[in-house]
């Protein structure tokens, strides 16, 4: 019971010090709403409407398949909502940018195309709108970034706690392994892998933690060496607790501080790390949206679309800012010297 009130206690002496940080804060809820945004994009961005009345039926195109037959149309295969005409009994709700990604933008004489009442953030040497696949690209590059956190925490975690809990030979053939797979050019690797193939984004995400667990378990390794001696690690082990539970149950709960600390500075290396991978050409696959790809056009058509560079360059900024400002809170929050 007294342990449980200590850890409570200190649970909440740490989120009193990052609620302090109001800058994290606000980061925080950023960061929510274009999470919440870029989930939901379908209904932000889309060249369906969300709810339609047609000659007395109701339809939700955006969450449905309707089929051209099912509105009177048996010219067409695909349905171009634009084109349906309503009548005067008839209306639609639409997205507030109408269009999909993937979309080109047939009415334009020149690409890229400036912003306009039709493209509010113009659109990309291929007519795609930008504001859609700024939408959608946050979906990519987010899903990236926690995937490699995560799996990277994982492999890291394990690895460097074997090496610090058995130490001796474990951790002298662990250290040489590290020191070998550090020396190993992954950014070379990587161009050689994409010009074999084209890398989706699960590829990119186990190449890049297939080479990315090495820092993590360095930290965890470190705080398993420090804890291994402690007196409550020699008392479970003295009460006969199984190597496991010691590991998992003692030393574990009590090394996470680094873990943590780091967590949103990963998550924002992940994000730094695709979106230059897609500027370099060696990301995901065209058309796939990405702010990297789109600042990568924006060199190309530097001196005629400023939009391809403000606008990625804007939502990329505030991600890492906000990234970095609850990575700062916490480290504070987590600092023992506070």
């Amino acid at each position: 019971m007294i342990e449980r009130f200590l850890a409570n206690e200190l649970s909440v002496k740490r989120w009193r010090r990052f609620k302090a940080h109001r800058s994290a804060i606000v980061s925080i809820v950023v960061l929510l709403i274009f999470g919440l945004l870029s989930l939901t994009a379908e209904i932000w961005a889309n060249n369906k409407p969300i709810y339609l009345s047609y000659q007395g039926k109701s339809y939700f195109p955006v969450f449905q398949t309707i089929h051209p037959s099912d509105l009177g149309r048996s010219d067409i295969m695909v349905m171009d909502f634009r084109t349906l005409e309503l009548g005067p009994e008839d209306s639609a709700i639409w997205p507030p940018v109408r269009w999909d990604p993937f979309e080109r933008n047939a009415t334009l004489d020149t690409l890229p195309g400036a912003p306009s009442s039709d493209n509010i953030f113009g659109t990309d040497e291929g007519g795609r709108d930008v504001a859609s696949r700024l939408l959608y690209g946050f979906r990519y590059s987010m899903a990236y970034a926690i995937a490699v956190w995560f799996f990277c925490s994982l492999i890291g975690v394990f690895l460097g706690a074997l090496m610090g809990y058995f130490a001796g030979w474990v951790d002298i053939v662990g250290q040489r392994v590290i020191e070998v797979w550090e020396s190993v050019p992954a950014l070379m690797l990587l161009i050689i892998l994409a010009s074999m193939i084209s890398p989706n984004i699960w590829i990119l995400t186990a190449f890049t933690v297939f080479f990315g667990w090495v820092g993590i378990s360095m930290y965890m390794r470190a705080e398993f060496l420090r804890l291994r001696k402690r007196e409550f690690v020699e008392a479970a082990r003295a009460l006969g607790a199984t190597q496991a539970r010691i590991i998992f149950r003692h030393i574990l709960p009590n090394s996470l501080t680094p873990w943590i600390t780091m967590t949103p500075f990963m998550v924002a290396g992940a994000v730094t790390g695709l979106s230059s991978l897609d500027y370099l050409g060696f990301g995901l696959p065209a058309p796939t949206p990405s702010w990297g790809e789109l600042l990568g056009q924006a060199q190309k058509h530097f001196q005629v679309a400023w939009w391809l560079a403000v606008f990625p360059s804007l939502a990329l900024f505030t991600t890492l800012t906000s990234l970095n400002l609850i990575g700062s809170a916490v480290r504070d929050a987590y600092d023992p010297r506070k």
